[in-house]
């Protein structure tokens, strides 16, 4: 199995080395070591000597992975040779997770199983050839703490393919410098020594690797969603939604990558993309055509569906073991912990499997297909040439009046298995009215944001008072199989009564959301 290391680092255009410069500091000239040194909290900058690294990069022939800012090397020399595949960290521009494999002939299978939502099986070829050399220097802290790498690197690259819009043969050469922080430095570390290389006459590089820079230079590289022919014009309908959608794609290709690699909160975050997709779909179905879009969004509920016992699980064991917690224990009788890990392992380990055979499927790959089809040519109406101003207030007013019909009708049945699956069906309108406020909140401003966030909050009780529901059940079962085995039942019960008391607070509350909800509506057309 291949290694992780998360890579913060920002990269530099080097100055030119003064021409009488030679040894192991040519590339390194004294103006670069001299703000090293001098940056806040750096006692001491050591060089390294210098590395010879031949590294040959991969991509598909339309070049899928340069899209989504993903970088597969196969690496000789230096330190660390081997199969490198770099992922992009969303909520750190800095950062990247670099995952090694041991130096190969072919690429490792657990690597290629990560790549296969951004190559969706196309074959993977020799696009680029770096040849750097490199002149490596350690940055340490008063009491010898390595805080920083910086690594001064002469790079040549040669294209070895001819796409997209590359030449084969073509080459380009340049000189760089990386600041890479060590695993227990801040991260305002860098800031620090960037205010020191900028002071310097040293700036920022135009690209973020090396592999971006070599294929501009050498061919232009794909974009991550093109733009359909004809484009939208900016402002108008099919312009917002097709941007909100590239965003959402963009994610579930990412989070399928975090699921295999059984990331934090990372099936949850999968099965929100899935339905944001769909909700769009749903919510937008005048500015593209449902004939095209329907049925990709039954593959997205299919998905979700799959992720759903792996998620459903995460929450429910999570809200039992915070009950458990946070009661009196002289009030938990017999191994209640016990029984609901035994409880929460055997269904975990049955949902993994589940996601994985769905990620693993020809099912699965289909659906990555269609939603990048569905990105390269959208199926637009008439509607999504219109402003958007016009055209998404009335899909969020249809949306508003689907959750008032389920609200008003759910909440007045009498308490009861009845009631309760209506409140689901309204959570379930609560939440696409919501995603829809959010996909046009950028042409709508403040109004769709004040409509969303009434909404949201309309959409979180009922979320407390279904999960409730579940919780319920789960807690019935518990003690059935506990007064099987014969353990006190008391403890599950007394959960039970907990876990009601929650709901019924959550209804109370939830007529008061709803008039909220009601008074602000949606926003208006041209408004």
């Amino acid at each position: 199995m291949a290694s992780v290391t998360r890579e913060t680092e920002r990269k530099y255009e080097a100055p030119d080395a003064p021409e009488d410069t030679e040894g192991p500091d040519a590339a390194a000239p004294g103006a670069l070591l001299d703000a090293l040194a001098r940056a806040e909290g750096v006692a001491r900058v050591t060089g390294r000597g210098v590395e010879e690294l031949d590294a040959v990069y991969y991509d598909t022939d339309d070049g899928r992975l340069a899209a989504t800012r993903t970088t597969l090397r196969r690496r000789t020399g230096g330190h660390d040779a081997g199969w490198h595949l770099k992922l992009p960290v969303p909520t750190d521009g800095d950062a990247r997770d670099e995952l090694h494999a041991p130096l190969a002939d072919t690429l490792p299978a657990d690597l290629a199983r990560l790549l296969r939502s951004r190559t969706r099986d196309a074959p993977l070829g020799p696009v680029l050839r770096l040849r750097t050399t490199r002149r490596r220097h350690t940055l340490h802290g008063a009491d010898g703490t390595l805080l920083a790498e910086a690594a001064t690197d002469t790079v040549r690259a040669e294209r070895l393919d001819g796409a997209p819009g590359g030449l084969a043969g073509a080459t380009t050469a340049w000189r760089e410098i990386e600041i890479e922080l060590a695993e227990p430095a801040p991260a305002s570390l860098l800031d620090r020594i960037e205010e020191r290389l900028t002071a310097a006459g040293i700036h920022r590089s135009r690209d973020r690797s090396k592999f971006a820079r070599a294929l501009t230079d050498t061919g232009p590289p794909p974009e991550t969603w093109p733009a359909p022919e004809p484009a939208p014009a900016p402002g108008t309908a099919g312009a917002e939604v097709l941007a909100h959608l590239a965003r959402w794609h963009r994610a579930l290709v990412a989070l399928d990558t975090d699921v295999r690699r059984d990331l934090p909160d990372s099936v949850h975050q999968l099965r929100v993309a899935t339905r944001r997709l769909r909700s769009a779909f749903k919510s937008y179905r005048k500015v593209l055509d449902r004939a095209v879009t329907d049925p990709v969004g039954e593959e997205l509920k299919w998905l979700a569906g799959e992720l759903a016992p792996a998620r459903d699980n995460e929450v429910l064991t999570a809200r039992l073991a915070h009950l458990l917690d946070t009661t009196d224990p002289t009030l938990v009788l017999g191994p209640a912990q016990a029984r609901l890990r035994l409880r929460s392992t055997a269904r975990a380990a049955e949902a993994r499997n589940r996601v994985r055979a769905a990620l693993d499927s020809p099912r699965h790959l289909a659906l990555l297909t269609a939603l990048a089809h569905l990105a390269t040519d959208p199926p637009l109406r008439p509607a999504a040439h219109r402003p958007a101003r016009e055209v998404l207030p009335t899909a969020l007013a249809r949306d508003h009046r689907r959750l008032a019909t389920r609200l008003d009708a759910a909440l007045a049945l009498p308490p009861g298995p009845g009631r309760d699956h209506a409140l689901h069906q309204a959570r379930k309108a609560a939440k696409r009215a919501r995603y829809a406020a959010e996909a046009a909140r950028p042409a709508l401003g403040k109004p769709a944001r004040r409509y969303r966030k009434h909404v949201k909050a309309v959409q979180q009780l009922l979320g407390v008072h279904q999960d409730s529901v579940v919780a319920r059940q789960a807690l019935r079962q518990l003690a059935v199989e506990a007064h099987a085995a014969g353990e006190s039942a008391f403890t599950w019960g007394l959960l039970y009564g907990t876990e009601q008391a929650r709901a019924e607070a959550a209804e109370r509350d939830l007529p008061e959301a709803w008039r909220a909800v009601r008074d602000e509506g949606p926003p208006k057309p041209g408004g």
